[in-house]
């Protein structure tokens, strides 16, 4: 049974919703974000890089109480604006191809402690107490966590017919997608859709592992002072149907001593090794990955008599660190050995290409994504992927709805 509640939110004026929201601050370039810090006063980016007026480096306290001054300084100016009562809301992300559909609500973190939210990868705990202090001392969030769960027909049925109603906001970004926010605020709505997630037995974590564990912490640590909003963090719930599972392609920077002719030999003992020359060939299903080497692409078929019944084993990403990554080329820490980086699969495998071309990676390898069947496989079993096995959209925008403490 899956508990959401209705929220009291914060959130941008509608004339101002398309010059407030933002992409996720990772990922902005350089250039881009002085870019938008320079021309646009009213871009959620001066929230979170609070610093950037004066150029200087700050502590993390300062930089902890420049976001909560920043956001303040919003809300005073009337940039942002807070809902009367609690409720909850439809969201739409429209891109070129893809569309996506949700709800937004408070979640339970009863739920999560009971393993009725399920997750899938592991978090580090630096990370989860940065935000937990981050969480603590700015007092708001406004990056839900990306929920799934299974196809509900009439959830699904209910949810189109709201998309025929007049919107609260609808907007166009710079990223040429398309928003579009309806308000849920009825009590027989909000009750009717609490009462189908109460039949909905689990929940499954597709994006925001950490912003979750960091919650969890910041309530254990506060369960003595009764505030009620520390029982729930805000969330896009999102049909399983409705979610794009990409994968994290790898680049590597060396080949641990080995020459061309060697490695290819060592990778020989457990894939069949085709050349594609200059085909940009990526993989078209589970067991195959593309492989680029000094400039030439290869498409490697791990070999049928070495896969393994268990099934973490069998995850492409593992299959990978178990036979290349690790034994061959030396990496044993994929979180934190800088000989590795990562691009998400909704790039172009021409990226890939073009960094090993560069000369500063070696070699680059493109894997199959995983469906959402082996990623819930692997929640209900308590197992975890390896890091950066999945990137997953929509990506919600920053500044459009904030949950606050």
């Amino acid at each position: 049974m899956s508990k959401i509640v209705p929220f009291i939110a914060v959130r941008p004026t509608p004339d101002k919703v398309s010059l407030v929201t933002c992409r996720n601050y990772d990922d902005y370039s350089p250039a881009e974000l002085a870019s938008w810090l320079d021309f646009n006063p009213f871009s959620f980016l001066h929230i979170i890089n609070p610093a950037y007026i004066h150029s200087q480096k700050i502590t993390l306290d300062k930089r902890f109480k420049g976001v909560l001054h920043k956001y303040q300084d919003f809300k005073a100016n009337g940039v942002f604006i807070q809902e009367e009562k609690p409720i909850l809301f439809l969201y739409e992300i429209k891109t070129k191809n893809l569309s996506f559909t949700g709800l937004v609500a408070g979640t339970s973190i009863e739920d999560y402690k009971n393993n009725i939210i399920k997750k899938h990868e592991d978090t580090l705990q630096y990370r989860v107490e940065y935000f937990k202090d981050y969480l603590h001392q700015i007092g708001f969030n406004t990056e839900p966590v990306l929920l799934t769960y299974l196809d509900n027909q009439e959830l699904n049925d209910w949810i189109l017919n709201k998309k025929n109603e007049q919107p609260l906001y609808h907007f166009s970004t710079t990223n040429k997608e398309k928003h579009t926010l309806w308000r849920i605020e009825t009590e027989s709505e909000i009750n009717w859709i609490q009462n189908k997630f109460e039949n909905i037995p689990e929940l499954y974590i597709a994006d925001g592992h950490h912003r979750l564990a960091s919650a969890d912490l910041l309530f254990d640590e506060n369960i003595m002072n009764k505030n009620e909003n520390l029982n729930y963090f805000m969330s896009f719930l999102i049909a399983e149907s409705q979610i794009k599972i990409y994968e994290f392609n790898r680049i590597i920077r060396d080949l641990n001593g080995n020459s061309k002719e060697k490695f290819i030999e060592k990778l020989s003992k457990n894939f069949i090794i085709k050349i594609k020359n200059q085909e940009l060939w990526k993989p078209e299903s589970k067991f195959e990955f593309g492989m680029y080497l000094d400039g030439n692409f290869y498409a490697l078929f791990y070999k049928l008599e070495k896969k393994n019944p268990s099934i973490l084993d069998n995850l492409d990403a593992q299959i990978l660190f178990n036979t290349v990554l690790q034994p061959i080329l030396g990496i044993d820490d994929l979180r934190n050995d800088e000989r590795i980086e990562y691009i998400p699969g909704n790039q172009s495998i021409s990226t890939i290409k073009e960094l090993v071309d560069e000369g500063e990676f070696e070699v680059g390898f493109m894997l199959f994504p995983s469906d959402i069947c082996e990623i819930k496989t692997l929640a209900d079993n308590n197992l975890i992927m390896p890091p950066k096995s999945t990137y997953i959209e929509p990506k919600f925008r920053s500044g459009l709805l904030i949950y606050e403490l």
